[in-house]
C-alpha cells in the first residue's frame, strides 16, 4: 500500500513538473507554539502609536482593492 501512495505522489509531482511547476518549501511561524500570541501582542503594541506604521496602514487602506470580497 505504501508503494502505491509513493507511486501516485511521484506521478503527480512529475505531472506538475511537466506542466512547468516546481516544488517550493516555505517555513512559517508556528502559531500553535506557546508564547506566539503574546509575542504578536507585544510587537503590535510597539507599533500602536508609531507614525510610520500609521502612514503605511493608511496607504494600504487607500490603495487596497476589496471589490468582490463580500
Amino acid at each position: 500500500m505504501r508503494q502505491n501512495v509513493a507511486e501516485r505522489v511521484s506521478k503527480r509531482r512529475a505531472a506538475l513538473r511537466a506542466a512547468g511547476l516546481r516544488p517550493v518549501q516555505i517555513w512559517v511561524p508556528d502559531t500553535r507554539r506557546e508564547g506566539f500570541a503574546a509575542e504578536c501582542r507585544r510587537q503590535s503594541l510597539l507599533l500602536r502609536d508609531d507614525p510610520q506604521e500609521n502612514e503605511i496602514l493608511d496607504f494600504i487602506e487607500a490603495n487596497m482593492d476589496v471589490q468582490g470580497w463580500e
